[in-house]
């Protein structure tokens, strides 16, 4: 039995189960055969009943170079947090060191535009950065260490993270991946910090991905915790989300939303709707392959990453395109994977107004309150939709006027 990442406690509840799926980050030549060993990597969710942290249970894929560009949603929050810190006087100090994400991305230009200098090698910083970067270390507690060990006496350690409680809120369980080793509440972070002779002091919400915390920590209590940490703290409590109860609605979510998904995407091929996909992200590969999402389905994937081009989605034969392809093949929906792309896609593809489909458009498993979920029954919706009444995205909000229709073949 595995020990907890974080606390090494060997008492856990698996709370969602994809069963074998593809690497998330394995993205094969267009072409190449698609074999049953390329979906052969179970992908499971674990609770600890010690510390409260959801991680992944094992892992047997092989890490690949990223391949993906940077969102603006990104790179437009990076803008806000580190604003949202310097305002709350938490940016003190002179120098900087960032534990970066396998994904890309970095805040270092926008702490040296404020005057900070890089540390060097071996040397403490009084401001240590990590943006959505822990989650990829197998060994929580030596991760957390780590970056323990390179702060100042007097510094801050600011860790943004995707939270469980927005996972488990809006049901995402596509955020489930092999590589992500840990999905952390504030309750379990601040467990971790705790081990790590952290304490935590200050955290900020943000709307990124459903629900993104960015929080602050310092080796030495200076001040009781801000009231925001403690309001976040009860939010968490009253939600369960350290309850595997609350957070095994996950699985329930998965299996339902999946189901529907692949219902849609049926009957749009009834009905001769030709449906693409936007984005070649590590959260669509769960949907795809849970789903049994096939080229007879989803015609291609596009993606402005010119390295993910030319490739195929994992598990699956349908093809990786570039946005260019995409408007040419005037699709008449296509699903955007990932939801805070919208507002972007929506300004630089103002062609395909009115055909954007977001996945949570099927019908979807409300979150359970918290022990009354185990006595709840819920049925999977069976729906089906022509082109022209199926909701589609408008400017963010749902419009249900149909698209243009094209037939031509997509040439990858």
């Amino acid at each position: 039995m595995m020990a907890c990442r974080g606390c090494g406690v060997a008492v856990f509840d698996r709370v969602l189960d994809l069963g074998s799926m593809p690497a998330a980050d394995f993205f094969p030549p267009v072409g190449s055969p698609v074999t049953p060993a390329e979906s052969a990597h179970r992908l499971t969710m674990a609770l600890c009943r010690e510390c409260g942290l959801a991680q992944l249970v094992d892992d047997d894929t092989a890490p690949e170079e990223p391949r993906g560009v940077e969102p603006e949603a990104l790179r437009t929050q990076a803008c806000t947090a580190v604003r949202a810190v310097a305002d709350a006087g938490y940016l003190t100090g002179d120098t900087v060191t960032e534990f970066g994400s396998p994904h890309g991305g970095t805040w270092l230009p926008l702490l040296t535009a404020r005057g900070f200098r890089v540390a060097t090698d071996r040397r403490t910083a009084s401001v240590v950065i990590d943006c959505f970067g822990i989650m990829h270390e197998p060994d929580q507690r030596a991760a957390f260490s780590g970056r323990a060990a390179a702060l100042d006496a007097d510094g801050v350690l600011l860790i943004q993270f995707h939270s469980l409680t927005a996972i488990v809120k809006h049901q995402q369980w596509t955020a489930l991946r092999h590589g992500h080793f840990a999905y952390y509440s504030l309750t379990s972070l601040r467990r971790l910090l705790a081990d790590a002779g952290l304490h935590l002091t200050h955290a900020w919400l943000f709307d990124l991905y459903g629900g993104t915390v960015l929080a602050a920590a310092r080796r030495s209590p200076c001040a009781p915790p801000t009231p925001r940490v403690h309001r976040i703290l009860v939010d968490e409590h009253m939600a369960g989300v350290t309850n595997p109860v609350t957070v095994q609605s996950l699985q329930l979510a998965a299996d339902t939303n999946a189901a529907a998904f692949r219902d849609w995407l049926t009957a749009m091929a009834q009905r001769h709707c030709r449906v693409f996909a936007y984005g070649a992200a590590s959260r669509a590969v769960p949907l795809f392959a849970h789903a049994g999402v096939d080229r007879g389905l989803v015609a291609a994937v596009a993606d402005a990453s010119t390295a993910k081009q030319g490739r195929r989605m994992p598990g699956t034969d349908v093809p990786i395109i570039s946005p260019e392809q995409l408007l040419r093949a005037h699709p008449d929906k296509v699903v955007l994977t990932l939801p805070d792309l919208l507002p972007e896609v929506s300004q630089r593809y103002p062609e395909l107004s009115g055909r954007w489909v977001l996945p949570s458009e099927t019908p979807r498993v409300p979150a359970p309150p918290l022990i009354r979920a185990r006595n709840r029954e819920h049925l999977a919706p069976r729906h089906r939709e022509t082109c022209a009444d199926t909701p589609t995205t408008r400017g963010g909000r749902l419009d249900s006027r149909s698209a243009a229709s094209n037939r031509d073949e997509v040439q990858p």
